[in-house]
């Protein structure tokens, strides 16, 4: 350090000194405005930059919300439609059930009315068949009672026994 302070010359010292405050005056003026310049535009596009990227990411988190809400109301109407078919389906099984019962019930009734129609018919058929065997054996017996002259007084004598006793 003593060998320092020994060769120190206070021209030189001025002189450099000068020349360093010129030195930055100049690079002050003509490099120094130009580069902050330079670094501020380039951090203020870095900025752009990264809103942009924030505005994206904003919006794509806004078209994932709408896509999934899309698809939560896609699904609840698939579910909606699949509920009332069923429910269709079901009204159009118990309608079905419900025509055939009816009809059958209609045939089973009409089925019911032809055999009481045909037993009825085939009961006065049978009455009617009945009466007139019935007549023919009676004609047959009377012709044999009213052959015998004996047997015609009896028959007439017990009749008017019978109308007298009523």
């Amino acid at each position: 350090m003593d060998q320092l302070l020994e060769n120190f010359s206070l021209d030189l010292f001025v002189k450099l000194t000068v020349l360093f405050l010129l030195l930055i005056f100049l690079m002050r003026r003509f490099a120094w405005k130009p580069i902050l310049t330079a670094l501020q535009d380039r951090e203020e596009s870095i900025q752009g930059a990264l809103d942009a990227a924030e505005d994206a990411k904003k919006e794509m988190e806004n078209l994932q919300a709408d896509n999934e809400k899309l698809i939560k109301e896609a699904r609840a109407e698939r579910e909606t439609l699949l509920k009332e078919a069923r429910e269709i389906k079901a009204k159009m099984i118990e309608d079905a059930k419900g025509e055939a019962k009816a009809e059958a019930e209609k045939m089973i009734a009409q089925a019911q009315s032809a055999i009481e129609a045909e037993r009825k018919s085939a009961i006065a058929d049978l009455k009617s068949q009945v009466a007139s065997l019935s007549v023919d054996i009676a004609e047959k017996v009377v012709k044999s009672e009213l052959s015998n002259k004996d047997k015609q007084l009896g028959l007439v004598e017990e009749m008017l026994g019978q109308a007298t006793l009523n």
